[in-house]
This record gives structure tokens, C-alpha cells and sequence, in this order.
């Protein structure tokens, strides 16, 4: 399967979109759902827990394809940034291998969103760069595992200062995949047990 783009920017823009996402999970995988003329990328920042996947964080990116196709699979970042590096131009070559996520069975609603508001993006960063140093701070290089993960929990899922208040872990998501951008007011948008965060250059979805 081959997913072509209306010029190597497009590709590009995929590929940048992909190593942030590994800066944030290193073994993390992304999903590629097209339909017709569109890509949607979803990655997750942050993996939620039980059933409902609560705590759950994604980034998505939606591109034009110059192709129609009907494509979705989840497969390793490392794989895709693989074919990129192959890969000239304005193609990519969909990797054979896939790989099962318990968030990519999340399907974010399409529609039906109310917005309740937007946010600053300055006022984003400095959630998140708080949230990075006091994980820092808080898990030194002895921590266990557990002791990290008990304190990422804590951290991203508590409220931020803004208004509307949104989960942190959205704030650390948008600022890690570049989303919040200096001069960019951020929608925050609302379906049942989702929160979205959205701006000209992707989405947060929070679960």
C-alpha cells in the first residue's frame, strides 16, 4: 500500500510529525486511517488505563492525500521514519509490519463537539514545561518504574490553571508535537468523555 501526498512537503510534514511523537514514546506506533483524499495520523503521548482507556492522550495530524485510499493500520514510528529515509519524494510506502495499541481501538468522536472555549498557547507551554520539571525533579535516577508512572499519572491528569481548565497531559501533548506554537489561541472543544484541544497545526484528544 502506498499513500502519496500532493508534494514531498506533505511527506515531510508527516516525518516531522512522527519524531516528535517518538521523542514522547520512543517504542510508540502511529495510526494511519484514510478514507478518500484525507490522512488522519493519530499518535498517543500518554497511554490511559482499564477498560475505557481513561487518561488516554492523542495527537492528531489530518493531511491530503492526491490519491484516494482506504487504509487503517497501526505501525511502529520507527517503521515509518524507516521508509521515510528510503523513500524519496512525495510517497510513502505503508510498512507491512502492524502492531496492536490498546489506544488505537479509541475511536474519537467525528462529530457533535460543543466548544466551551480557548486558551492561550504561552499559557499551554508553561503548563507543560512546569509538568516536564516536576517530573524531573520528583523521579530520580534510582526510581522505580512504577514510581515514575504513579507520578506522570499524577501530574498530566490534574486540571490546568486556565480557562476552561483541561487535563495537563493535553498541555504536555500539544507542547511536545509542536501543536502550541508561539501566537496560537488553542479551541478547546468537548464530546461526553472526550476533550479536544485544536489548533491550525493538529489536535489533542483527550480521553
Amino acid at each position: 500500500m502506498e499513500l502519496r501526498f500532493p508534494d514531498p512537503q506533505g511527506l515531510a510534514d508527516l516525518a516531522a510529525f512522527v519524531r516528535r511523537a517518538k521523542q514522547a514514546d520512543d517504542d510508540g506506533a502511529i495510526r494511519l486511517q484514510a478514507s478518500g483524499a484525507t490522512l488522519a495520523a493519530y499518535v498517543a503521548v500518554l497511554s490511559g488505563s482499564g477498560l475505557l482507556g481513561e487518561g488516554t492522550v492523542l495527537g492528531l495530524r489530518a493531511m491530503a492525500l492526491a490519491a484516494p485510499a482506504d487504509l487503517d493500520v497501526t505501525v511502529p514510528l520507527a517503521a515509518i521514519l524507516d521508509r521515510v529515509a528510503r523513500d524519496a519524494g512525495d510517497s510513502l510506502s505503508v510498512p507491512p509490519t502492524t502492531v496492536r495499541m490498546p489506544w488505537a481501538a479509541l475511536s474519537p468522536p467525528r462529530g457533535g463537539w460543543e466548544r466551551v472555549g480557548s486558551i492561550d498557547s504561552e499559557d499551554v507551554n508553561a503548563v507543560a514545561r512546569q509538568g516536564i520539571a516536576e517530573i524531573a525533579e520528583g523521579a530520580p535516577a534510582d526510581a522505580g518504574g512504577h514510581a515514575v508512572t504513579a507520578l506522570r499519572r499524577q501530574v498530566w491528569g490534574r486540571p490546568t490553571p486556565t480557562t476552561p481548565p483541561v487535563p495537563a497531559g493535553g498541555a504536555f501533548a500539544a507542547y511536545v508535537l509542536g501543536f502550541s506554537l508561539p501566537g496560537t489561541e488553542m479551541t478547546v472543544w468537548a464530546h461526553g468523555r472526550w476533550t479536544r484541544l485544536s489548533t491550525p497545526h493538529g489536535h489533542v484528544l483527550i480521553r
